[in-house]
């Protein structure tokens, strides 16, 4: 595997890890490849540096001194703080897998873990997270989502989301009026670890209540066998 490095050498991230062989070693790694490191070995420093610097992205360990790392995920998305998040756990299960992603979390990766896959992780989601803020608000009849607060209202009321349904509606948002295939948006969520079939049918469900009641519109359409889009009805 080879590392592309073009992010790097404008990226900071913040490295969340309470054993120090392991955050010196992957914090040595990452900044010979350009990264700027900073350090936290616990989840209340890790919630004060966040608060502190605009970091492009966090490396943060489940298990952590004082705070652990789905709480620390959980209490900066309700701060409104989007940078991306990839999760690290020695956990292997998708229901820990499924509980980071619903916490916030961008992406997982399993100890132990090669460094070179770290570092090309980290790359393809301060990328996506780049390009999806680059637009900044995004608006579809009177359903909007502004990517840098994770805000999401329609008809000017606030709609209170899951992390995940955020994420899914921030990919299909993006590609609107479109048809954005299941396979896609189970990649760009879970990259290679995949849940099971009935994992994203439960997410869409709880995207559709929260996007759709009370409103008599529907945005959210699926097309049987190909996919899903969002978009006006006139437009779908």
């Amino acid at each position: 595997m080879t590392v592309n490095t073009p992010t790097a050498q404008s990226a900071t991230l913040l490295l969340v890890e309470d054993h120090a062989d392991l955050a010196a070693t992957v914090g040595s790694y990452l900044e010979d490849l350009g990264f700027t490191v900073d350090f936290a070995a616990d989840g209340q420093i890790a919630l004060n540096l966040a608060a502190e610097t605009a970091f492009d992205g966090i490396i943060l360990d489940l298990m952590l001194p004082k705070i652990d790392g789905i709480t620390v995920c959980q209490r900066l998305r309700e701060q409104g703080v989007s940078t991306p998040v990839l999760m690290l756990t020695a956990r292997d299960q998708l229901e820990d897998k499924l509980e980071g992603f619903d916490s916030g979390a961008d992406d997982y990766l399993v100890k132990p873990f090669d460094l070179e896959e770290l570092a090309v992780r980290v790359n393809a989601m301060i990328r996506r997270s780049r390009g999806d803020l680059s637009d900044g608000l995004i608006q579809i009849h009177d359903l909007s989502f502004d990517p840098q607060t994770l805000r999401v209202e329609r008809a000017g009321e606030r709609l209170n989301l899951s992390p995940t349904s955020i994420r899914i509606l921030k990919i299909l948002m993006r590609e609107s009026p479109r048809l954005v295939s299941r396979e896609t948006i189970e990649r760009e969520l879970w990259g290679d670890m995949l849940p099971d079939s009935d994992t994203l049918r439960s997410h869409l469900y709880n995207l559709r209540k929260g996007i759709h009641r009370p409103f008599s519109v529907k945005l959210l359409h699926t097309v049987q066998g190909m996919g899903f889009k969002l978009a006006h009805p006139d437009d779908a």
